[in-house]
């Protein structure tokens, strides 16, 4: 926790040691999760679109006197491994041992700006660009080796930073180096490595961020206490829209260990010595305020009806007319609907905050967009942006907007109070649950129409879907406690995220060949509760319908699911994916037993990331509808593979979320609050009900990388409850799939 305490500006920080700066910068607003081609990535001449638009190299890399090597990147890690395998790729190509690598990143301060890191866009946006930087690097380090020793470059060998030239004199990078700075374009070519001859990547590697975390290290920014450090806490109000009218702060400010209450409009914190007193304070606190509550809130029962009737902006993302031809035989609909999802992150969200002596606020977060979270936390502060420094610290568990940013700022906004006192700041648990930002509720409804063979002619789909991003974006509305201050930020009218594959219309556009398409979103603007980001946004809920409603298709023609698939799906890699799951699994060869059943399903995750396939075996109980899941095989090609293990792990953990989302999950809340506050209320997968999972990783050497993290969410859903229909005969279309609803669905069934 020394970088919370210690001031250094960049030129201070360079002067320290020596070394040469090669980079780039990367705007943020260009980190908007292009598809590939816009990202001059897709195996066209150039560079990629964010080092066409800032050619300058400045500041990625540092070739290091000490013989080490400092990347620098603004993609943050919080569980995906995106450190190691970006890493890797850094070390691949500048052609030294991973192990000289010191990475850091997401300080604001120190990193290029990256722009948030999510929708799987770590190795497709950093991973590429770092690619390029490093194999600019090794060629400029070759160039001034060969003005060194007096041989032509092209004659050189580099192993581990050592140069070798034809003649056997070398050098190494090091040496080069000393008190150098040098600050070059990019150029359009650099000499990228042959992945014929990748020593670095394609390996697993071992994940640099996971030692500290099996061994009790200060990993997580939940398991940080500085020196000095004193502990703030929150008092939320009863629900969204309540107004604090009085409260009497003296006796709280009399109880033991309390240094500061804070309140500002209708914002309540406590800073204590300890964690336990300011604990106890904020709870003092909360019950000593009297408030203005509506009760306005819709209730979970009644929200897809709402969302159906809700005022909503129509978007036609598709629009694919079928060119003639005989009209269907048969046309079948259906709807399909996902409730409100948490993040249930397993360590609540936290942070660290120091307002120096320089006027500068520190804050060590989880926060998965440390600049725009920066940017919104000045203004909610009204100070200058360069004011406040955020440093990414790993999270314990999300994947998505959770409390992460609302944590830095509420840290913040105490440490405000104490000048030159660190203050952390940890939510309780029923905080967390109750006032992160939901994945969205969605109401689906496909409807095909089919030949005597039962071939589809006519595909639509309706998607009804609240906003999937709320993130800070810069603006101090989107932070919960600023909301309450005096004068409030007013949250922003959210907007649809433009485009297909973005928001709630990811993956709603099917990858199969259908001669006659039509896909609309209807975004409703208005949030009955708090949502934001959760993992795979749109597509979780997308995939689930599509490939849930591609079985009974397939059932209704009276062909095997997986034959009935490859019949519309043209894309050689996807198919190949598809198969691999299949045969992985042992599709051909299944062995029927009662109550059991199998299900696969297949997506490109946004239509052009990774492509997945899961097939799984359940075991469905009839007397009380439990579904065990028994096992699950998976296949997944993101481009090329730089750490297959890691790859292999994000699947799992994609499977294992998905599982749990599928089968268990649901925000309840009533007409006045958030019923879902503890484990017991909002019940998750455990460790017992977790399937054995097979992962075969398809490598595509030379390939671009195409990200793996959110690729399996929908997959997974569809194969279970494709499952379950093999096993019970029953078609679910409701999340999740409680033991209750399927044991309504198998007595409705039997009349």
């Amino acid at each position: 926790m020394n970088t919370m305490l210690k001031k250094m500006t960049r030129r201070e920080l360079l002067a320290t040691t020596g070394f040469l700066t090669l980079t780039f910068a990367m705007p943020s607003n260009l980190f908007g999760q292009q598809a590939p081609e816009a990202l001059g990535i897709a195996g066209g001449p150039g560079l990629p679109h964010d080092m066409k638009n800032n050619p300058m190299l400045s500041s990625w890399l540092r070739i290091n006197s000490d013989g080490t090597v400092t990347l620098l990147i603004g993609k943050v890690e919080f569980g995906q491994g995106n450190r190691t395998a970006i890493g890797q790729v850094c070390a691949e190509e500048l052609d030294v041992d991973f192990s000289r690598l010191q990475i850091i990143a997401g300080d604001t301060k120190l990193c290029p700006d990256e722009g948030v890191t999510s929708g799987s866009t770590s190795m497709p946006d950093g991973a590429t660009a770092v690619q390029h930087a490093s194999a600019e690097v090794r060629g400029i380090l070759l160039g001034l080796a060969a003005e060194k020793l007096g041989q032509p470059a092209e004659t050189m060998k580099v192993k581990d930073g050592t140069i070798t030239a034809a003649n056997g004199k070398t050098t190494t990078y090091w040496e080069l180096v000393v008190g150098k700075a040098l600050d070059v374009n990019a150029t359009e070519k650099p000499i990228l490595k042959d992945p014929a001859i990748y020593t670095i990547e394609g390996t697993s590697v071992p994940r640099v961020d996971i030692p500290a975390k099996m061994t009790g290290g200060e990993s997580f920014v939940q398991d940080m206490h500085p020196d000095g450090v004193v502990y703030g806490m929150v008092a939320r109000p009863p629900n969204y829209r309540s107004k604090l009218t009085s409260i009497d702060t003296g006796p709280i400010e009399k109880m033991p260990g309390v240094i500061k209450v804070v309140r500002n409009g209708s914002f309540l914190g406590v800073i204590a010595k300890t964690k336990d007193e300011a604990m106890v304070a904020s709870a003092a606190l909360g019950s000593a305020g009297k408030w203005d509550v509506p009760n306005d809130m819709i209730g979970n029962a009644g929200i897809y009806d709402w969302l159906l009737k809700a005022p909503s902006n129509p978007n036609i993302i598709l629009d694919k007319k079928r060119a003639g031809g005989t009209a269907p035989v048969k046309t079948i609909e259906a709807t399909f609907q996902r409730p409100y999802v948490m993040h249930g992150s397993i360590g609540t969200s936290a942070a660290i905050a120091q307002l120096g002596a320089d006027g500068v606020m520190t804050i060590h977060t989880h926060s998965q967009s440390v600049w725009q979270t920066a940017e919104a936390i000045a203004k909610m502060l009204k100070v200058d942006t360069d004011k406040v420094r955020c440093i990414h610290t790993q999270g314990s568990g999300c994947y998505g907007h959770n409390m992460a940013d609302d944590a830095a700022a509420d840290a913040a906004l105490l440490a405000a109070a104490v000048p030159g006192t660190t203050v952390k700041l940890q939510y309780t648990r029923a905080q967390e649950h109750q006032w992160e930002p939901y994945g969205p509720a969605m109401v689906i409804k496909i409807k095909a129409g089919v030949d005597g063979d039962g071939n589809v002619l006519d595909w639509e789909t309706d998607v009804w879907s609240t906003s999937h991003a709320t993130r800070p974006g810069g603006n101090p509305g989107n932070l919960l406690s600023a909301r309450y201050l005096d004068p409030p930020f007013e949250q922003p009218t959210p907007k649809e995220i433009s485009g297909p594959n973005y928001g709630a219309g990811r993956n709603a556009i099917p990858l199969y060949e259908f001669p006659g398409q039509t896909v609309t979103t209807h975004f409703v603007s208005e949030m009955p509760i708090r949502v934001s980001s959760t993992r795979s946004l749109g597509a979780y809920a997308n995939v689930f319908a599509l490939e849930s409603f591609i079985d009974e298709l397939a059932h209704d023609a009276k062909v095997d699911p997986l034959e009935y698939r490859l019949r519309f799906l043209k894309d050689d890699r996807a198919r190949a994916v598809l198969m691999k799951a299949a045969d992985l699994f042992g599709w051909s060869n299944y062995e029927r037993k009662p109550n059991q059943g199998r299900g696969i399903a297949f997506a490109r995750y946004k239509n052009y990331a990774a492509f997945a396939a899961v097939a799984i075996e359940v075991r469905v109980t009839p007397r009380s509808g439990r579904v065990q899941v028994l096992r699950a095989s998976v296949a997944d090609d993101s481009g090329q593979a730089v750490n297959p293990n890691g790859i292999a792990n994000q699947m799992e953990g994609a499977v294992i979320q998905s599982l749990s989302w599928t089968l268990k999950e649901e925000v309840r809340f009533s007409d006045s609050a958030i019923l879902s506050a503890d484990w017991a209320s909002y019940p998750i997968i455990t460790f017992q009900e977790v399937p054995s999972i097979d992962v075969a990783v398809i490598n595509q050497p030379g390939m671009p990388f195409l990200g793996t993290g959110e690729a399996g969410q929908g997959p997974t859903a569809a194969a279970v409850t494709n499952a379950i229909f093999d096993a019970a005969g029953v078609r679910l279309r409701t999340l999740p799939l409680t033991p209750d609803r399927v044991k309504a669905a198998m007595d409705a069934k039997k009349g």
